[in-house]
């Protein structure tokens, strides 16, 4: 399964009981890692410290795997006589992600003690081989997306993607942010999402995207996630991983037609051109008939799900996603179309690809 996270930023203006109840309700959710970071010019550096050491106390308490973004400025900041694996596993930091300002020598002596992130939206395969070289312990490393407070400045799919899978292959696993819509970040408030089209969706949309996105790891970029969302992000990370998860709504009245198509089905290798097939779906009749019904013959469009009824013989029982429209016909009944605003997540359902379908009312 994805594993997922929450963000913390102590003198941001949050209260300190704030953020302790927030990891108290993540922790409560099966939620185990928390992002932090320990440079943004607008904290107050006084309070940071001061609520730093509470909220790391209680984070180790609930064994959560703590992600610190650190610059050379954070030694000062958490007045460490020298930043060091040690000084920060004592403080309760279990793993420190580097932003700018380190040699490729201190990551990899830093790797040998503690668990180390990259960046995962700027690394690139002449600073792996630099790693490499420098004999890091890659048993020990992972990677994170950036995120982006200013709108227009998120990243595009195709990067994220491309980054991502190239990443996975080097054997590093890849976390990315997606926005709150209920608790926004100072200064801007505009969300705080890695891909720039998760702006403005709601979490449970925005993790399942991440989880399209084949990331390992997804973590709510913003401080003050509502319930709601922290529960949305739980329920994400509890799909198997990889599986596409989709919203539909029911058109067809058959009772059978629920359970058949609520199932987990598995996209075919041979992947047809104007449609996605699911290779379950014929052997799972277990002698069910499928009538024609009042939504056969009906037009079909991109995102609707047939059926085939027992006018196609041997067919029958075959579940289709449309990726085009046409005018449908007698032999196919027209049982549920995927939600709109879920629709983008359709070219995901690649040849081979675990999906599975959620009807709401």
């Amino acid at each position: 399964t994805m594993k997922t996270g929450i963000s913390l930023y102590p003198g941001l203006g949050r209260s300190c009981v704030d953020e302790l109840a927030l990891l108290e309700e993540a922790a409560s959710m099966g939620i185990t890692r928390v992002f932090t970071s320990l440079h943004i010019p607008e904290s107050d550096a006084e309070i940071l410290s001061m609520e730093l050491q509470e909220i790391l106390s209680v984070a180790r308490h609930h064994h959560f795997d703590v992600i610190a973004d650190v610059s050379p400025k954070t030694q000062e900041l958490l007045n460490l006589p020298s930043l060091t694996p040690e000084q920060l596993l004592f403080r309760g930091i279990t793993t420190v992600r580097f932003d700018y300002g380190f040699d490729v020598r201190k990551i990899a002596l830093f790797s040998h003690m503690m668990k180390v992130q990259l960046n995962a939206s700027t690394l690139r395969p002449e600073g792996l081989a630099a790693l490499q070289e420098a004999g890091a312990d890659f048993s020990h490393i992972d990677s994170l997306h950036n995120f982006y407070p200013r709108p227009h400045t998120g990243l595009g799919e195709d990067y994220v993607q491309k980054q991502t899978q190239w990443l996975q292959g080097q054997g590093i696993s890849v976390g990315l942010f997606i926005p709150s819509q209920a608790g926004r970040r100072l200064p801007l408030r505009e969300g705080l999402p890695t891909l720039e089209e998760d702006r403005h969706r709601p979490v449970d949309l925005a993790a399942r995207h991440a989880q399209a996105l084949g990331a390992d790891t997804v973590y709510i970029g913003d401080p003050a996630p509502s319930g709601e969302e922290l529960a949305a992000l739980s329920q994400a990370g509890q799909e198997e991983k990889g599986r596409i998860f989709l919203k539909a709504r029911l058109l067809s009245h058959d009772p059978f037609l629920p359970d058949l198509l609520s199932q987990p089905m598995t996209a075919r290798l041979d992947p047809a051109q104007d449609a996605i097939r699911a290779v379950e779906s014929r052997n799972r009749l277990q002698g069910h008939t499928i009538q024609s019904d009042e939504t056969a013959d009906q037009p079909v469009s991109y995102g609707d799900i047939t059926v085939d009824n027992e006018g196609y013989g041997r067919y029958m029982g075959e579940v289709q996603i449309s990726l085009k429209s046409y005018p449908g016909g007698p032999n196919s009944n027209r049982a549920a179309y995927i939600l709109p605003e879920e629709q983008f997540l359709i070219p995901y359902i690649t040849p081979g690809r675990s999906f599975r379908l959620e009807f709401v009312r």
